[in-house]
């Protein structure tokens, strides 16, 4: 079974709230690497810190990421 890989629309959610990366990092106690990082997938956040990223940006989990088929 091939492995299945984790999409994100964090940019797009951010974008909507007319943030940058460097304030969404301040909103949930990060830095602005891991906020582009995230982005660009190269890192899956822990389920705490994608918690937070949902509350920050006021929307859910399921709508900020995706298992790709």
């Amino acid at each position: 079974m091939a492995e299945k890989a984790l999409s994100n629309s964090l940019k797009v959610h951010r974008a909507m709230k007319d943030l940058t990366q460097e304030e969404l990092a301040e909103m949930v106690a990060v830095t602005r690497k891991t906020i582009n990082t995230i982005e660009n997938r190269k890192y899956i956040p822990s389920t705490y810190l994608a918690l937070k990223l949902a509350d920050a940006l006021e929307t859910s989990v399921e709508d900020l990421f995706q298992i790709e088929d």
